[in-house]
């Protein structure tokens, strides 16, 4: 096992993160399998309970871990599967932070973790407990445990561990960690464990971040003692796309394989030569590179039809990273539909009457008034599309209903993203129903007119968090069940709920050209090549592309004709980001290719072509590995079939699916023709293809896959 260590001096926030994911894209060009581990040595157990403005977003993994948004770069950057065992804090080695019946199976393999549970129960003998041996043996355990936990969903330990040390070198906070990574060096040996430091280097008389000459190189190697060749500058660029090239461009990657004795390997040895051929092969980032080339082009002043403006209407505008992975995903979205984004910040709060009456108050005694209202109202007027993120709290929720309001009534491209679609359903009971009074019990317990609740089952404190919350099967706050029958009598539809039937995970309005509402957060599964679905739809309906992308590209899995006839559901109750495809392309998830083009990292393909990693394919194609197949065409890895169904790996298929569902990982299906994906929700009669923790649309001949 080989260990890359990114550590930070000078300053906080150099883009260590960025510099940690960039390394782990160049080492996996190489042919190497990488995983990431991200330590913050902050007292806190995790991240769940710090504030936006205090830290940024929250990300949330797979396993409902509440980790650093570092790790949502890692995962993006690398197309990788992390849990929460890959973030280590203080708090979770000096005290446990998993429920009793996880942390005693802990205890029982990794003897040295939780230290001061360990020292309650007398595991140390009467020995005195100490940061040195027992908290950085702690932490040297619970990166060699991780380490060798694959996250790219292959079987065997990665090849190497990138490990991001949070902070700046220095810090009283981090000196036991800086001290167990020394330690851990000498522990793992020689050839085994390389650093990589990043720093500022200023510069005068330079405007903004340039490469270093020559001269200033030779300095650093000489007072540092690094070798010249091993110093790597990380400039200003266009797009952070760019940052792995940079990387390659400076030979990075033959710098850390010296350092590792990965070079040495293929040198001399024969008998694992081809093993080692594949550790030591250049970088191949030619899919990475078009992608940050095409996004430079999008950002040249070409002509107004080539940009796009989304306004994000939230709590935390004033800090960006609050809202990084919403963000992320729009970025890919807009990629994908070869527009530039453009984000308008609009502060919910300043849209409400409140506001503006405030500006009247300060106007009336001369003092400065920002126009906050008119400022906000004139960014939501003139935006392309209306996104409302997730949050807490009551503050700026009637501002959020407002922009439900506008995006509703002027037909304007809208989604809203968990609190986003409960505002969306107030806004619709007050507006439309008449419920003037209509309220969440979250923001009025006593209101009368309860559209939005809390569960029973879940208690309050534990919902502190709820929008931050990737685990959708159970939030906290959802419509209320005994007013959808209410609410669907008035237009809206519910195309997406738990298999219970019970819990709205979806909400559109079908009159509308793309008005949608999730439960769930799709935006932390979205990928560079891989952008996410709704946020896709989001951006085509804002810049007129949606019905070009819906007749000429799958957003889900294709369908067959003969599958379609089988469905027992009514039609007409299609969802508005479902229609046909026609049998025109070969989908991979949320790809999304104009024309007939290929699209780009694991797009979609047409005709009788091969599919990549994961792909879809129709007709007389051969799959690939995990890949579902259609028709009468060769199967996937371990699957299980039933006349002429296809499987995936350890699929099961439910008892009326007559040969054409398609299994996947631990999928449970329900009724009829749904098909499972890992831990899918499905809803009745639905005829799709799931992904991972997709939910599908009821009555709809195209789920969304997310």
């Amino acid at each position: 096992m080989k260990y890359v260590l990114v550590t930070g001096g000078v300053v906080s926030g150099l883009g260590k993160g960025v510099t940690a994911s960039s390394i782990g894209v160049l080492l996996k060009a190489c042919g190497l399998r990488v995983t990431s581990i991200k330590i913050d040595p902050y007292l806190n157990t995790d991240a769940g309970t710090m504030s936006p403005f205090e830290h940024g977003e929250v990300f949330v993994l797979d396993d409902g871990g509440e980790v650093d948004l570092d790790l949502g770069n890692y995962e993006r950057f690398l197309d990788i599967k992390l849990t929460r065992d890959n973030n280590i804090t203080t708090g979770k080695i000096y005290q446990a932070s998993l429920s009793v019946k996880t942390a005693l199976i802990y205890y029982s393999s990794y003897p040295y973790q939780f230290v001061i549970d360990r020292e309650r129960r007398g595991d140390y003998l009467g020995k005195t407990v100490q940061v040195v041996p027992h908290i950085t043996d702690a932490i040297q355990d619970w990166i060699e445990r991780v380490a060798k936990t694959a996250v790219d969903g292959l079987d065997g330990p990665p090849d190497v561990c990138v490990i991001e040390l949070g902070g700046t070198i220095g810090d009283i906070e981090s000196m036991p960690f800086i001290e167990a990574l020394g330690q851990f060096s000498y522990r793992v040996g020689p050839g085994n464990f390389c650093l990589i430091h990043v720093s500022l280097v200023p510069v005068l008389n330079v405007v903004g971040e340039q490469p270093l000459d020559e001269n200033v190189k030779a300095k650093l190697s000489q007072f540092c003692h690094v070798p010249g060749e091993n110093i790597i500058t990380l400039y200003d660029v266009p797009n952070i796309w760019h940052i792995p090239l940079l990387l390659r461009d400076q030979k990075a990657h033959e710098a850390i394989f010296r350092v590792l004795n990965l070079s040495g390997f293929v040198e001399n040895s024969l008998i694992f030569g081809l093993f080692l051929s594949r550790l030591a092969r250049e970088p191949v980032l030619d899919e990475w590179t078009g992608r940050a080339e095409l996004c430079d082009k999008l950002h040249e002043p070409v002509g107004s039809n080539y940009y796009v403006s989304i306004a994000m209407v939230g709590k935390y505008t004033g800090l960006s990273d609050s809202y990084l992975s919403v963000l992320k995903a729009l970025l890919h979205a807009s990629v994908a539909c070869r527009r530039k984004l453009v984000v308008d910040w609009v502060p919910a709060s300043d849209l409400e009457d409140a506001t503006k009456e405030e500006n009247l108050t300060t106007r009336f005694f001369l003092l400065q008034n920002p126009e906050n209202y008119k400022a906000a109202w004139t960014l939501l007027k003139g935006a392309d599309g209306v996104l409302v993120p997730g949050g807490f709290g009551d503050r700026g929720v009637q501002g959020k209903i407002l922009a439900a309001k506008y995006a509703r009534e002027n037909k304007v491209p809208y989604l809203g993203i968990c609190l986003g679609m409960q505002t969306a359903v107030l806004e619709f009971a007050r507006s439309v129903l008449g419920f003037q009074d209509a309220n969440s019990t979250e923001f009025d317990p006593e209101t009368k007119s309860p559209f939005v609740i809390f569960m029973p089952e879940l208690e309050r404190m534990a919902c502190v968090n709820r929008d931050l919350k990737l685990i959708w099967e159970a939030p906290c706050v959802l419509v209320n069940p005994d007013k959808v029958a209410l609410l669907e009598s008035a237009g809206m539809s519910f195309t997406g709920k738990d298999e219970s039937g019970q819990r709205m995970e979806i909400i559109e309005l079908p009159d509308h050209p793309f008005f949608i509402g999730a439960q769930f957060h799709p935006e932390f599964k979205s990928r560079p090549g891989s952008p996410s679905a709704l946020f896709v739809g989001l951006i085509a309906a804002a810049t007129g592309q949606l019905d070009a992308f819906l007749e000429k590209a799958s957003i889900m899995h294709d369908v067959s004709k003969s599958e379609t006839k089988k469905c027992t559901h009514n039609p007409s109750m299609k969802s508005n980001i479902s229609k046909s495809t026609k049998g025109i392309t070969n989908g991979h998830t949320n790809g999304f290719p104009e024309q007939n083009m290929y699209g780009i990292d694991n797009g979609l393909h047409k005709g009788h072509t091969n599919g990549p990693l994961n792909g879809i394919h129709k007709g007389l194609t051969n799959g690939s590995l995990n890949g579902i197949h259609a028709g009468r065409v060769t199967v996937s890895v371990n699957g299980v079939h039933k006349e002429h169904l296809n499987g995936s790996l350890n699929g099961i298929h439910s008892e009326y699916c007559n040969g054409y569902g398609n299994g996947s990982i631990n999928g449970v299906y329900q009724k009829e023709y749904a098909n499972g994906s890992l831990n899918g929700v499905y809803s009745d009669h639905i005829h799709t293809n799931g992904s991972l923790n997709g939910i599908y649309s009821n009555g709809n001949g195209n789920g969304f896959h997310y």
